[in-house]
C-alpha cells in the first residue's frame, strides 16, 4: 500500500512540475493582420503583446492606408499614412515593419480585430512589470549588434537581454521634415494617447542605454507600432 501511495505522490509531483514549467499558451498564438502578415505573441505580466512591429498597409476594415514616399508630402500630411524606411520595403519590411504617422494610429483601426495600439498607461504597466524605466529598455531590446553581425542595433546596445521575448527593434523614424533616419540607434513606438492636438506620446529605446524614455512628438512623425491584446 505504501509503495502505491509513494508512486501516486511521485506522479503528482511530476505533473505539478510539468504544469509549472508550461509556457503560457498565448505565447504560441499566431495573429494575422488584414494583409495576411503573421505575428507571434508574448505574455508579460498581465499583458499580451505582439512580438513583431506592425507592417499592415490597410486598416482592419480593409480601408487602404496611403503610402507616402515623397518627403515634403509626408511632412504636410494630415490624414493616415505609412511608409517604409528609405521607401525600401524589400530591405526593411520584414525586420522593422512600417513607419506610421499618428493619424493612422488615431483611426483606432490599425491593429487586427481584438488588438489595439497600446495607450500611454499600458506602456507604464509594461515598464513597471519590467522593473522601471531605468532598466526596462534593456529587458525588451533585441540582442546583438550590427558591428558584430549578430543583431540590428548599433554598438554598444547597452543592457540588451530580450529576456521576455518582446524583441524591440530600432526602426528609426520619418520626421517632420520628411526624411528617414536613426535606424539602428532608436526604436520608437507610438502610443494611442494624445499629448495635445498636434502631438502624441511615444516610448523609445536607444542603442546606448538600458532605459525606456517617454516623449511627445508631432503627429506627422512616422514611428513603429506594436499591438497589445484587448
Amino acid at each position: 500500500m505504501k509503495t502505491k501511495i509513494d508512486l501516486l505522490m511521485a506522479l503528482g509531483i511530476v505533473l505539478i512540475l510539468i504544469s509549472g514549467c508550461k509556457k503560457d499558451e498565448s505565447d504560441n498564438d499566431i495573429i494575422t493582420d488584414i494583409d495576411g502578415n503573421e505575428y507571434h505573441t508574448v505574455t508579460i505580466g498581465t499583458q499580451v503583446w505582439m512580438v513583431e512591429n506592425l507592417k499592415t498597409t490597410n486598416l482592419n476594415d480593409k480601408t487602404p492606408i496611403e503610402e507616402i514616399t515623397e518627403g515634403t508630402v509626408w511632412a504636410s500630411a494630415t490624414t493616415a499614412a505609412y511608409c517604409w524606411y528609405e521607401n525600401n520595403d524589400t530591405a526593411y519590411k520584414n525586420t522593422y515593419g512600417a513607419l506610421y504617422n499618428w493619424h493612422t494610429v488615431g483611426t483606432g483601426k490599425l491593429c487586427p480585430s481584438g488588438w489595439h495600439v497600446a495607450t500611454d498607461k499600458e506602456w507604464d504597466v509594461l515598464i513597471d512589470t519590467l522593473g522601471g524605466m531605468d532598466i526596462a529598455g534593456g529587458k525588451i531590446k533585441s540582442i546583438g549588434t550590427i558591428e558584430n553581425k549578430n543583431g540590428v542595433w548599433h554598438d554598444p546596445n547597452t543592457g540588451a537581454t530580450d529576456e521576455f521575448g518582446f524583441t524591440a527593434m530600432p526602426g528609426g523614424g520619418r520626421y517632420f521634415n520628411g526624411n528617414t533616419g536613426w535606424m539602428g540607434h532608436y526604436g520608437t513606438y507610438w502610443t494611442s494617447t494624445e499629448s495635445s492636438s498636434s502631438a502624441a506620446w511615444t516610448r523609445y529605446m536607444k542603442y546606448n542605454g538600458a532605459d525606456v524614455s517617454r516623449d511627445a512628438y508631432p503627429k506627422v512623425t512616422g514611428y513603429s507600432v506594436r499591438c497589445i491584446k484587448d
